[in-house]
């Protein structure tokens, strides 16, 4: 395919493993009965948004993330352990090994992939050889800026060597490839394994 993208830029949760959403839900129902207790929160409250926003940027660790949503659920009277809960949510996540294989193919071909995450928890990555999954990754918490801002996708491109049209980036959340777009990234809106995997065989002529 002659423009075809030469690099990939990919999301970690919810493209690289299980869907955010699904564990969002699953947690939300264990410890309140309602499944869109977060998804709701963090929608409509925008005390809970600055908190993910500090968080996801390095400036609150996750200890403080944790006691600011218990402190703003608590009037609803819904506990949630402060600390714990980030861990207990993120053990609901688990690789999505298509994504995995896919990466590991790319790489195998030459093509330069690198992880572009928001972090959750300090350690949300525990257990994955990011290693093996990309030759560079961009940490949100570790650089100090989220997505979807434009600085973080350039510094993805700068780290891999390539030029931001040159780019794919892959990611479950539609703002976050608005974002890119503006770089001139292409975007990739990941909802199903299977059909993200037959789109970048496509572009990169890969047997995934």
């Amino acid at each position: 395919m002659s423009d075809a993208p030469r690099a990939v830029l990919t999301d970690f949760g919810g493209v690289l493993t299980t869907s955010i959403f699904e564990a969002f839900e699953t947690y939300s129902l264990s410890v309140s009965g309602d499944p869109a207790l977060f998804g709701t929160l963090f929608r409509t409250d925008p005390a809970a948004g600055a908190l993910l926003v500090e968080h996801e940027c390095g400036r609150i660790d996750q200890a403080g993330f944790e006691r600011g949503i218990a402190e703003l659920l608590a009037p609803h009277d819904v506990e949630v352990p402060a600390p714990g809960f980030v861990d207990s949510f993120q053990a609901l996540l688990k690789p999505d090994e298509a994504m995995v294989a896919a990466m590991e193919a790319l790489r195998a071909a030459g093509v330069p992939v690198a992880i572009v995450s928001n972090s959750l928890g300090d350690d949300a990555y525990r257990g994955y050889d990011l290693a093996a999954l990309a030759d560079t990754w961009v940490i949100s918490g570790e650089v100090g800026v989220r997505k979807p801002s434009r600085a973080i996708y350039e510094i993805a491109c700068g780290r891999l060597g390539v030029e931001a049209a040159e780019c794919v980036m892959i990611d479950d959340l539609e703002h976050n490839l608005r974002g890119a777009e503006r770089l001139g990234i292409r975007g990739l809106h990941h909802t199903d394994s299977a059909r993200t995997v037959a789109t970048l065989a496509e572009w990169f002529g890969l047997t995934v």
